[in-house]
């Protein structure tokens, strides 16, 4: 059964003391899929995949995840360490009534998918990533190679106070448009895509926010890496990423127990628009388990 735009909901979701702006399509009782989004999109990032998997009967929920487009923005570093992003999701999956769930997730949102999947195997039916390293990967991986280290310059930049800020919404976000487009292939992001985004990243307190997701890895530094993963990893990759390496995929592969990598050499970071065919072919084989091991909850919690 295929469904169509029209069907998709716009929830608001009480989580972690705030409350976060989602898409949800599928059946409600069905098992349910969370996409997260990275840097510096917002549930626009999965407009390619969340139709297929719904008709796929999938409950699929892609939230703008904290400091992003509509969700609440709470200030401060602290409010956007890694245990309070998985936390985010943790109680978003007991506010829709679910015990167990799969997650997706790119870029930064795939950040967050590995800690979830590593830290709280018992939540976490599958977990698939797309162009982000498990976090203690990334460690070592840049002190052995220096070419990762010189693509990743930007996240230092992201450090300082104030002058991030200032420099990406300079031209109204100049600076972030120049990024989307040249990192991506032509006709990826269409003018009314770049259109929504600006509109999200003009949202009051939604810039220092994005930026606070960086600004926290001084406190991520501090935490031990998580884990070896126990469930079940699908790792997708888009070989020609300008901000990270392929080698990363089978790196961090080695740190699950359970994990296929798939390479798609002609994609960019930005894989699940680019190669969305291929890529909503491999989560929608991926994720179908999830019936069998998936648990629907009436009551949030445990």
């Amino acid at each position: 059964m295929r469904m169509n735009r029209s069907e998709w909901r716009r929830i608001r979701l009480p989580t972690n003391g705030i409350t976060l702006n989602a898409v949800s399509a599928g059946p409600e009782d069905g098992p349910l899929v969370v996409l997260l989004h990275g840097f510096p999109e917002f549930w626009l990032g999965w407009c390619h995949q969340i139709e297929v998997l719904a008709s796929a009967g999938l409950h699929v929920v892609a939230p703008d995840q904290r400091g992003y487009n509509l969700s609440d923005k709470p200030s401060g570093m602290g409010a956007y360490t890694i245990r309070q992003l998985t936390n985010d999701m943790l109680g978003l999956a007991d506010t829709l009534g679910y015990r167990a769930f799969a997650v997706v997730g790119h870029d930064w949102g795939a950040a967050v998918a590995w800690e979830l999947a590593a830290r709280h195997p018992e939540r976490i039916a599958r977990a698939a990533m797309l162009n982000a390293p498990h976090p203690a990967v990334l460690r070592r991986y840049l002190l052995q190679h220096p070419s990762q280290l010189l693509k990743s310059w930007y996240i230092g930049f992201f450090q300082l106070p104030l002058v991030p800020e200032m420099a990406l919404r300079t031209g109204h976000f100049a600076m972030l448009t120049r990024s989307l487009l040249r990192s991506a292939q032509p006709g990826t992001f269409s003018k009314t895509d770049i259109a929504r985004y600006r509109e999200a990243w003009s949202q009051p307190g939604a810039l220092t926010a994005m930026l606070n997701w960086y600004r926290a890895l001084r406190r991520y530094a501090l935490i031990m890496p998580p884990p070896r993963v126990e469930v079940p990893v699908r790792v997708i990759w888009g070989d020609r990423d300008a901000f990270l390496e392929p080698g990363l995929a089978e790196a961090s592969a080695a740190f699950c127990d359970d994990a296929e990598v798939t390479h798609l050499p002609h994609a960019t970071h930005w894989v699940q628009h680019e190669a969305a065919h291929e890529v909503n072919q491999l989560l929608t084989e991926f994720l179908a388990p999830t019936a069998a091991t998936a648990t629907h909850h009436t009551e949030a919690g445990g």
